[in-house]
């Protein structure tokens, strides 16, 4: 028979570490010399945040933390705590400093659940002392959590567990005698690791994994955990993702760059990951066409029509067909030529028009539906491009006559845009030439 605790805890609190040796994963925070090992040994104790994805051991190195120095541990939840929870936790953190002069941790998990009047409300008692305060968040501190708190807490940024962390975990699980299986219960390596990579990075998953399967075996009177037993429990494992939150934008970020980048193989990756993980495929259609705009313009312009044309498609058919039409244009966009000519011709543009004033419109140029607007010369010298020779009014003027002439689009020298600059070299010079004429015409004329 498997071992359950009496008091009927999941496997993952069982297995919670004990003391920092037993922390796996985290290298880059925890050992000799390592960011996070000061905060562990006490020395000093400061607030902190804790930010990183689920199930990295976020809430279990809060507590070591506290029992470093064998302070008070009180730990809350954003998502079910309030501002009166706060100032219960104050309350008990004096009476503590009173009789024991031991210092308080509090541990608020999710912490960027709370908006900023409930993050405020306990900065006093972590600028006097009274509170050691220690946050977790799976949410970008930057973003979620106001600056006053930022600045008093130092930010610890944990990662997702590699496979072998996670198959380390297990097999302690399996071995240890007091929280675990006592070694009652067996597992083949290449079936722990099943274990493992469906947990994606995340401790708790692959403990509560475990304990599934454990659980089937255990029910069935064996002592040896089956391929059908790991086949039952992770049938239906979802990486990693939040629709919305910092890891999502972090995925959408870098599928864009990989169609800047013009790496179709990667594209298709993170778009399946995407997909996988449930993301709207409508949503990546939009973005998609953002893409065709900004990153491709009119280096190719079928990649917009394209990729609308995919996004009417999935309209049509929905998932899972309509996913193949998206994913044809996603690879349409990674392997067309690119420029980003337009966006930053728009850029340079906008700046100018939100910097340079409301400069009047040539008359020349002003729409003239009236007679008192024929009278008042709008549109008087308005030379029509179609009746000039090449369909091209040389050396005509289109910005405000108190405005420098501008440069805003420049072709990239890719695709379509490499004949689009020939043909803008070539009116550009026509238009030297004619301001050359203009300006020998008035020469003579003041010579005479």
């Amino acid at each position: 028979m498997t071992n359950i605790a009496q008091d009927g805890a999941p496997l993952a609190d069982r297995m919670r570490p004990a003391k920092p040796a037993d922390v796996v994963g985290q290298r880059h925070l925890l050992g000799e010399g390592k960011p996070l090992t000061g905060l562990l040994n006490a020395s000093p104790l400061h607030s902190a945040i804790l930010w990183g994805p689920p199930g990295t051991g976020k809430t279990t190195l809060a507590r070591l933390v506290a029992g470093s120095v064998g302070a008070e541990f009180i730990a809350l939840s954003a998502v079910m705590s309030g501002v009166k929870d706060i100032r219960q936790a104050v309350e008990k953190a004096k009476q503590v400093k009173e009789s024991s002069a031991l210092p308080t941790v509090l541990f608020l998990d999710e912490v960027h659940r709370f908006n900023k009047a409930q993050q405020d409300a306990f900065l006093p008692w972590v600028e006097n002392g009274t509170l050691i305060f220690i946050g977790a968040t799976t949410e970008n501190p930057s973003f979620e959590l106001n600056n006053a708190l930022l600045s008093r807490a130092r930010v610890y940024v944990l990662q997702a567990l590699e496979d072998d962390d996670l198959l380390q975990l297990l097999q302690r699980a399996l071995a240890d005698a007091a929280q675990g299986y006592g070694g009652r219960l067996q597992c083949d390596e290449e079936l722990l690791r099943q274990i493992a990579t469906a947990a994606d990075g995340d401790a708790r998953r692959a403990l509560n994994l475990l304990e599934l399967a454990a659980g089937l075996a255990d029910s069935a009177g064996a002592t040896a955990i089956t391929q059908d037993q790991i086949d039952a429990v992770v049938t239906g494992a979802v990486r990693r993702f939040d629709h919305g939150g910092d890891l999502f934008y972090d995925q959408i970020s870098v599928l864009h760059k990989a169609v800047r980048g013009s790496d179709p193989d990667a594209a298709l990756y993170w778009f399946a990951r995407m997909l996988d993980g449930g993301c709207d495929p409508l949503y990546l259609a939009r973005r998609m066409v953002r893409m065709a705009s900004e990153d491709i313009g009119n280096a190719d312009p079928r990649a917009l029509r394209i990729t609308l044309d995919a996004w009417e498609t999935y309209d049509r058919l929905g998932s899972p067909e309509g996913e193949l039409a998206l994913a044809q244009a996603l690879v349409f966009l990674a392997c067309a030529a690119k420029s980003n000519a337009v966006y930053t011709a728009l850029g340079r543009a906008g700046k100018d028009a939100r910097e340079s004033g409301t400069r009047e419109v040539p008359l020349r140029f002003r729409n003239a539906p009236t007679r008192l607007a024929k009278e008042l010369q709008h549109g008087k010298g308005y030379r029509y491009a179609h009746d000039e020779p090449g369909r091209f009014a040389a050396g005509e003027r289109y910005f405000p006559d108190d405005m420098a002439d501008k440069i805003y689009y420049q072709p990239a020298a890719a695709g379509l845009e490499i004949q689009i600059g020939e043909k803008l070299a070539r009116l550009r010079e026509a238009n030297r030439k004619a301001g050359l004429g203009r300006q020998r015409a008035a020469g003579g004329k003041n010579r005479a």
